[in-house]
């Protein structure tokens, strides 16, 4: 049985607002990170020990073309997507999330 990945709240809320600041400036643009955004989510599903560790437990996975990356934590088959962070923001920011993944 393969794991399931389950957005944090706030996690769901980055990956929107994201999508929605590339749609203002160009669905062409929207459309292709939402596309890298679902590749990068099936990568992590399909081999989620596959990317490196992060800060507190966590994996992450970059996204091409776009600066983001997932934050991701695994257990047994749970994973947990747990940011949709920009590569320019605070490191670690979303650390207090895992205790509420």
């Amino acid at each position: 049985m393969s794991p399931t990945a389950d957005f944090h709240a706030m996690a769901a809320r980055e990956a929107v607002k994201s999508y929605r600041w590339y749609l203002r400036r160009s669905p062409q643009a929207a459309a292709r990170f939402l596309a890298e955004l679902d590749r990068a989510i099936q990568e992590i599903i399909d081999n989620p020990e596959r990317h490196s560790q992060h800060l507190a437990g966590t994996q992450m996975v970059p996204l091409r073309r776009f600066p983001y990356y997932i934050v991701y934590h695994v257990d047994n088959q749970s994973i947990a997507i747990i940011a949709v962070a920009h590569g320019k923001r605070k490191r670690g920011y979303w650390r207090r999330r895992i205790r509420n993944a």
